[in-house]
């Protein structure tokens, strides 16, 4: 059996839901520690995280990552346990498999390997491991990186190991990710009897022709990288419940995804001057969860792409789409950021799995970018 495939496997059997750990990132460090590395546990609330480095010359690349999970869902409709790793069909089914403890295991073996070939390297090697990923993510990375800022620690390169892949193993990486902006808007009428409309100001009607002109709004342009900004309604709440009453506020829900063509104080101030037209009182609670993060090409960029096509024969393709990642808070700290794994169509649902044939060349890759940066 492949090392990488038996380490995916004990990591899978480890049930660790947000924020428990279970014990993995102590089995990862157990590796880490053999090959010379300096481990870190980092405690913060009920979350795990690990900082291991090995050497001190730059350039550093970062293997980051997560070993928490998603919940499983209903045990009954998975077709085997989700936390007994297991093969059939060509395929490792169990909850992480694709997301991302096939991915983790992989980089350590992949450096297991770089160092046993390489040992005079150049620059040094470091990984970044939390367990509060799938959680809020105020207790994980980016903690870590705060502490790394504050004792001037620099970052170069940085994979988070995100499964990225679409079709097959290679055909997309991320070099970015837009970030996220939601508000919570109330805006103020006046309540009173439905039959009696002169003596109240109906919320929902003023609200209409503010919230169409927010729909139709063009916030930027996007970029090379990026599509335009989306404004989206996620929540409408108003009236009391009864059909004779007008209510005396509505609350209106929205999220900006937006990219490194708009700034948060831009977006916010334009979604002021919008209302500010209108006639009626308003309230705004703003909630920031992750700013825009981009890594143009470049040599990780360009060290991964090699990688993949030297591995698989596939031409990787750049994009930006999809969620936030905990490379938003890395890329605070490290100015080249990709995210690189496995296909990412089984992810959080029943029956999650990975490809057999995918798990030693992801491994290759990993190995080969690492290669292609620090020899």
């Amino acid at each position: 059996m492949s090392r990488t495939l038996a380490l995916a496997e004990e990591l899978i059997g480890l049930s660790s839901v947000t924020p428990d750990d279970k014990g993995c990132q102590q089995r990862v460090l157990e590796s880490l520690k053999r090959l010379g590395f300096e481990c870190e546990i980092i405690q913060s609330g009920n979350v795990t995280n690990l900082w291991a480095r090995k050497g001190s010359a730059r350039p550093l690349l970062v293997f980051a990552g997560h070993t928490d999970v998603v919940p499983t869902g209903p045990l009954e409709q998975w077709t085997s346990p989700p936390f007994e790793p297991t093969r059939r069909d060509g395929r490792l089914f169990g909850r992480g498999a694709a997301d991302m403890k096939t991915s983790i295991a992989a980089m350590i073996v992949a450096t297991e390997e770089f160092l046993a070939m390489h040992p005079t390297h150049k620059g040094s090697i470091a990984f970044l491991l939390t367990s509060d990923e799938e959680g809020p993510a105020v207790d994980g990375t980016v903690v870590v990186c705060e502490r790394l800022k504050a004792r001037g620690e620099q970052l170069d390169y940085c994979i988070v190991g995100e499964p990225t892949s679409t079709d097959t193993l290679g055909d997309v990486i991320k070099n970015g990710r837009r970030g996220s902006m939601s508000g919570r808007l109330t805006i103020k009428g006046v309540q009173g009897h439905i039959a009696y409309p002169q003596l109240a100001k109906n919320p929902l009607h003023l609200a209409a022709p503010a919230l169409a002109e927010l729909a139709t709004e063009r916030w930027d342009e996007g970029n090379e990288y990026y599509l335009p900004t989306s404004w989206q309604m996620s929540n409408i709440h108003g009236g009391t419940g009864a059909i004779n009453v007008i209510p005396g506020e509505v609350v209106v829900d929205f999220n900006f995804r937006f990219s490194t063509a708009s700034t948060i104080e831009g977006l916010q101030q334009r979604v002021h001057e919008i209302l500010n037209k209108y006639d009626f009182g308003y309230d705004i609670k703003w909630t920031i969860s992750g700013r825009p993060f981009l890594t143009p090409r470049g040599e990780l960029s360009d060290a991964l792409t090699r990688a993949i096509k030297s591995e698989t024969g596939v031409d990787a393709d750049l994009s930006t789409t999809g969620g936030t990642s905990d490379g938003r808070f890395i890329a605070q700290i490290c100015k080249q950021v990709i995210e690189f794994g496995p296909p990412n169509a089984s992810i959080h649902k029943i029956d999650e799995n990975i490809e057999l044939c995918f798990i030693d060349p992801l491994k290759n890759i990993y190995r080969r970018t690492l290669e292609n940066l620090l020899l």
